[in-house]
């Protein structure tokens, strides 16, 4: 298995965990009001020092970055892919590639 095989494989399998996360975890309601429980604008899923997975909270899109192929943790990250997750729940995800 290459090196980009395995990385589209990993980033799938987390793509897939990190998607059932946000689908099946318990919602919590705010008890005063809408100030008290804004959440960050963007939380972290995942990362390795070569690889970040991070969802904007405000416009609901989960981002995976990875670093170019032989480069080493601290390098710089490279956008690879976006996923829409209003659509989470549909029968099928598209996802938006960046080369």
């Amino acid at each position: 298995m290459n090196w980009k095989t395995l990385g589209w494989v990993t980033a799938l399998a987390v793509l897939v965990i990190s998607l059932g996360w946000f689908e099946f975890r318990p919602r919590v309601e705010a008890q005063q009001g809408p100030s008290s429980a804004v959440a960050g604008k963007y939380t972290v899923v995942d990362t390795e020092g070569t690889n970040l997975i991070v969802v904007d909270n405000g416009k609901n899109m989960l981002y995976f970055y990875t670093v170019e192929p032989g480069k080493e943790a601290g390098d710089d990250l490279h956008m690879r892919g976006s996923i829409d997750l209003s659509h989470v729940g549909k029968a099928v995800l598209k996802s938006k590639k960046y080369k």
